[in-house]
């Protein structure tokens, strides 16, 4: 995944570009870049690294390494003000590279151009057949500087811009000669009126200013500058003016849109005076509960919940005859999907099979067009998710998507589609889109349960009044994160963690693994606490810590004999729970979350397990909003 972006209009495109970079650094920092048309030609400029290196480079000023954290961030921004006194020009693109294709380095950074330096590309995604395109080029004479599959883009570009004397219609061409998935942007010398810009696969959003237009990856990057936007189609273009947006499909075809209002609060991408993005996220999840949970619940006369209601997704016949749900999803979001095969099977009593996406489509999965496809991802952009959505429906099973992302892929090929509303989320690692994607797979199971009549409206009602106390719950929770804190700078040297956990809290331990290793790096594993004699026993040592989560009162003694067995050989050992009575003597930590049913638990154990590989992250002094080697969305395979 990689971060573009875009300018035409009146002002300086420079300090435009890479400010909007910052707010898409997220999607990749391998390297950045920019090319703007100075009048007389594209002057590229890119550098290795996070965005940062670019703006010292342009400007020849270092960014002082002992300043704190606002400090830095003033300075850097000013820095970035400073660009468009070496680079001028009033139109642009840019880019943020997370590498696919090519080591990180300065030749492999985007902007790419053609051999005379007169069209330059920026790439988000990747060109499947590049290797076949690279060598026919080659053997033309073609000259390549990078590794990277973009370049071969803006060389076939420069090939039929010669042919055709048009460089819209040499950029159609193009779109039907290259395979895989990519948005682009393209600026030409001959045409330094207009961007051009497509997509297959990777969002792309227009920003519609006035006498000034944008593109970029994700809304943040231009919020500050519109609130109208275009979500641009799969296998849609657009070109790009001073005064207008024109808009086509892969045949060239003009088609009309309405234009989107965003009604995000610009602050909401910003950290709002907390360290990292990732602390700022977890501490809103309680506002992202409420506010995904708020419009789906519905009460009667009393104020006493009664029923969920979803505006965006129907829930119709097809729930009623269903004979399984099946759940797909990457990552977090697969973890998403594993809490919500306990809570299906639980409340609705419905079959459930979860499935890792970037698997599912590759082993000739058996299908029934009664099965409801659920699938979840916060970007709405996942490759591998996306193909399994569309295996779903060339089967003809009626899908269901659970994004954060408005107008993203998913949200539009699904049949049906419920929004969590978690707001902008930054870091890398997922906080607040997971627990919303929970509450909406625990409010679906709670209205299949109803439409099935396998759960009573007076059981409902229950689920659903607990449900409404969750984020005043996350809030005691994180206003006694200290405990945490503290544990964390004690155990944060450890080389072995386990987190294990039984039914509900089993699921919850693999995205608790997950977390810490995403931003910590610490060696972490996860698995069903009754597998623990069956193997990952024999590591347990003095520098193992087990972290156990126990929100099951029916099998708080099973898992206290886990406890204790991994504390015999030397373990220490933290356990979340509800009753800390239960397991006196037999832990070296507790962390008390507030009362709830095994049932719901799940949203609250995962939020100590976020705290304490928060903590560990910056006590070996990482950045837990950019952990290397990953990225926000995964757009490719």
């Amino acid at each position: 995944m990689c971060g573009i972006v875009g300018y035409i209009g009146n002002k300086n495109a420079a300090p435009i570009l890479i400010k909007a970079l910052k707010k898409l650094e997220y999607r990749g920092y391998d390297s950045a870049g920019i090319a703007v048309y100075t009048g007389e030609e594209i002057l590229v400029q890119k550098a290795k690294g996070k965005l940062k290196n670019l703006g010292e480079k342009i400007t020849g000023q270092i960014i002082p390494a002992n300043l704190k954290d606002d400090e830095f961030t003033k300075f850097e921004m000013s820095l970035y003000e400073k660009t468009g006194d070496f680079v001028k020009g009033k139109l642009g693109i840019g880019h943020t590279r997370w590498a696919t294709h090519g080591e990180p380095s300065d030749l492999n950074s985007h902007p790419h151009t053609n051999m005379e330096g007169s069209i330059s590309i920026v790439h988000n995604g990747i060109i499947e057949n590049y290797a076949a395109l690279k060598a026919k080029l080659q053997s033309e004479g073609i000259v390549f500087k990078s590794q990277t599959d973009t370049e071969v883009v803006v060389h076939l570009i420069d090939k039929y811009y010669k042919e055709e004397k048009d460089i819209f219609k040499a950029v159609l061409k193009v779109l039907h000669v290259i395979e895989g998935s990519y948005a682009l942007g393209v600026v030409c010398r001959d045409y330094p009126d207009r961007i051009i810009c497509c997509r297959k696969e990777s969002p792309l959003v227009i920003g519609l200013g006035k006498g000034e237009n944008f593109i970029a990856s994700d809304v943040p990057a231009i919020l500050e500058h519109t609130r109208e936007v275009y979500y641009l189609g799969e296998k849609e273009l657009a070109v790009l003016y001073t005064d207008h947006v024109d808009l086509f499909d892969f045949e060239g075809n003009k088609i009309i849109k309405e234009p989107s209002h965003i009604d995000w609060d610009e602050k909401a991408a910003e950290k709002n005076g907390y360290p990292h993005f990732m602390i700022k996220e977890i501490h809103e999840q309680p506002k992202g509960l409420t506010d995904t949970m708020r419009p789906r619940i519905i009460h009667d006369g009393s104020g006493k919940a009664t029923d969920v209601y979803f505006e965006e997704s129907s829930m119709d016949e097809a729930w009623k005859k269903a004979d399984r749900v099946v759940i797909t999803a990457c990552g977090t979001a697969y973890h998403a999907g594993v809490v919500a095969k306990y809570a299906f099977e639980r409340i609705a009593r419905m079959k459930v099979d979860v499935d890792v996406a970037s698997e599912f489509r590759y082993r000739n999965p058996i299908l029934d067009k009664k099965d409801i496809f659920i699938v979840v991802s916060q970007s709405g952009e996942t490759a591998d998710t996306l193909s399994a959505l569309r295996l779903a429906k060339e089967n003809g099973l009626k899908v269901v998507a659970i994004t954060n992302c408005v107008g993203s892929t998913v949200s539009r090929e699904a049949d049906d589609v419920i929004y969590t509303l978690a707001g902008p989320e930054i870091a890398v690692a997922s906080t607040k889109a997971y627990t919303t994607q929970i509450l909406c797979l625990y409010l679906l199971a709670i209205k299949a349960g109803k439409l099935r009549g396998t759960l009573s409206d007076q059981e409902a009602a229950k689920l659903l009044a607990e449900l409404e106390t969750i984020p005043s719950k996350i809030q005691e929770i994180l206003n006694g994160k200290a405990i945490i804190q503290k544990f964390a700078s004690q155990q944060f040297n450890k080389d072995k963690i386990f987190y294990i956990g039984r039914l509900f809290d089993s699921a919850t331990a693999l995205e608790a693994a997950l977390k810490l290793k995403e931003v910590s790096y610490m060696h972490s594993e996860a698995f069903a606490a009754g597998e623990l004699k069956h193997g990952p026993i024999a590591l347990i040592d003095t520098q193992t810590l087990v972290v156990a989560i126990a929100s099951e009162p029916d099998l708080y003694d099973k898992i206290g004999s886990n406890m204790v067995e991994v504390r015999s050989r030397g373990a220490t050992v933290l356990v979340i729970t509800q009753n800390e009575k239960a397991f006196e003597g037999k832990t070296d930590q507790v962390f008390k979350i507030p009362e709830c049913s095994s049932t719901l638990a799940s949203i609250l154990t995962v939020i100590p397990a976020q705290l304490l590989a928060y903590y560990c992250s910056i006590l070996k002094g990482f950045d837990p909003d950019k952990p290397k080697n990953l990225a926000k969305s995964v757009t490719v395979e």
